[in-house]
């Protein structure tokens, strides 16, 4: 019976990277306040790093970064997303997603030294870093600022790239059709890429459609409360931009510094909102490198 973990190896060697021995992966299920919440557990070790997608997203969008990085890490799936439960008022906004995921971490990586968080991830991670002090130790964004969700409303289809996706049909007639969308809106991705990441994001239903593996938003995210929330925060952080991708603006980097004076930024040209598709071996060296200068 295949398993989600048999593509694993292809990722590797799309990477350059030996298939054979690969990490240990696991699903584990929490739950928390009545829902279930899934995650992937890289290696049975002391998880050093947490990992939390975009919206849209799933915790296998990180899985050539880790095979990359090579550390013990936590993939969640958010709330809404991948395995993990769907709520029952479609409300995924950043301060619910935290109190979903802030009793994931402290069960399962209480000594995890960082948490990586892309685009809505890294608003979540804004949000529990400020109502969980002690709990995130250091933090990386990637693509995203508070003012990215009304950032995309202003953009182009082609600018959205594959975020234009959660906006369009809910179910399709076949798998294929799926993937040339999403290569449609990632043009400069490879395509077993796409194909892996459309497998891990959707699922058949009984009359042999196909759907993707999220729920829709209905609940608008404010900027507002992520700037209190980063106010009231003393995590370090650091920016992780998509060079190709309009989801942060200079302006935003400017407020970002206003309250982190300390903000390191790097830039990873070529790549589009999804840094952990276009380019996974450099989010994973910055990300290495985040962790040995925290030593």
């Amino acid at each position: 019976m295949p398993t989600e973990f048999d593509l694993l190896p292809e990722n590797a060697e799309e990477l350059g990277l030996e298939p054979d021995p690969l990490p240990s992966v696991t699903r584990i299920d929490t739950v928390v306040d009545g829902r279930t919440v899934s995650a992937l557990r890289w290696t049975t070790e002391s998880l050093r790093v947490v990992f939390l997608h975009g919206g849209g997203q799933n915790a296998h969008t990180w899985d050539s970064v880790l095979l990359s990085l090579g550390v013990p890490a936590l993939a969640i799936d958010l709330p809404g997303h991948g395995h993990s439960q769907w709520r029952e008022d479609g409300d995924y906004r950043p301060h619910l997603n935290a109190e979903a995921v802030a009793p994931v971490i402290r069960e399962l990586a209480p000594d995890a030294e960082l948490v990586v968080g892309m685009s809505l991830g890294g608003l979540t991670t804004i949000s529990a870093a400020a109502r969980y002090p002690g709990l995130i130790k250091r933090a990386i964004l990637v693509d995203v600022s508070p003012e990215s969700p009304k950032r995309v409303e202003n953009l182009s289809k082609k600018d959205r790239g594959t975020v234009a996706l959660v906006s369009g049909p809910d179910t399709f007639d076949d798998l294929d059709e799926l993937i040339e969308l999403t290569a449609a809106a990632a043009p400069n991705r490879p395509k077993s890429s796409i194909r892996r990441g459309v497998i891990h994001n959707t699922r058949q239903t009984d009359d042999g459609r196909w759907r993707w593996r999220y729920d829709r938003f209905r609940k608008s995210i404010e900027p507002e409360p992520l700037w209190k929330d980063l106010s009231d925060s003393d995590t370090p952080f650091t920016l992780i931009r998509g060079g190709l991708s309009q989801f942060v603006a200079d302006e935003d980097i400017d407020t970002l510094r206003r309250y982190r004076p300390g903000l390191v930024v790097f830039t990873v040209d070529g790549a589009g909102h999804s840094v952990q598709s276009d380019a996974p071996s450099e989010l994973a060296r910055i990300v290495g490198d985040t962790l040995r200068s925290a030593h």
